[in-house]
């Protein structure tokens, strides 16, 4: 690391503290790393949960990024940093392009789930024809490919509400079951949408 990529303040402690867990190494010093061991960052962090994650997973500068999503260097790395996403929706698309990233991983990091949580509970509690027109906007697919998913998903909700109340147990058992169903809603939402394609 301190010869190939001159990161020169790097010791042999610096080494043993990130191999105990006590400390973790920056950005460019897990790049760093990765190359010193002939490896993807990606090997050495795990799955990546964050937008700042993905793209070092990936080992994409940041201002490669920036570019391919038509944003500001500076105002991506602010919304990185932070975790907000505030560019639009052809900057989304082009950020999934750029990174490589699934419809599901995209919504976590851009801050885009909880409101497609609520938007799924709404068409599985009520009427789901009500809901198709915001759920396409907000995930940018084609209405033809949300029909058969929130279909799915309402009549899966409703059984599983009416079925628990007809059984002993009633109304409590009812609200936990539904409750247990709702929290899974957006990795079965995109379950449905990647089994349609």
């Amino acid at each position: 690391m301190r010869a190939s990529y001159g990161m020169t303040h790097i010791t042999p402690d610096h080494i043993a503290a990130w191999e105990r867990e006590v400390a973790a190494p920056n950005s460019n010093e897990l790049v760093a790393l990765a190359g010193a061991l002939w490896c993807t960052p990606r090997d050495l962090m795990g799955e990546p949960r964050t937008l700042h994650e993905h793209r070092i997973a990936r080992g994409i500068p940041v201002e490669d990024i920036a570019h391919a999503v038509g944003i500001d260097v500076h105002d991506y790395v602010r919304m990185e940093e932070s975790g907000r996403w505030s560019g639009n929706r052809f900057q989304v698309e082009a950020l999934g392009r750029a990174l490589g990233l699934s419809g599901a991983e995209l919504f976590a990091v851009t801050g885009q789930e909880e409101q497609l949580a609520q938007l799924l509970t709404e068409a599985v509690s009520t009427r789901w024809q009500a809901h198709i027109k915001e759920v396409e906007t907000l995930v940018g697919l084609e209405k033809r490919d949300l029909k058969g998913p929130l279909r799915t998903m309402h009549t899966e909700y409703q059984t599983l509400i009416t079925g628990t109340l007809s059984r002993a147990g009633g109304a409590a058992s009812s609200g936990d079951a539904g409750r247990n169903y709702l929290d899974r809603l957006v990795p079965r939402f995109w379950e449905l949408v990647q089994q349609k394609k």
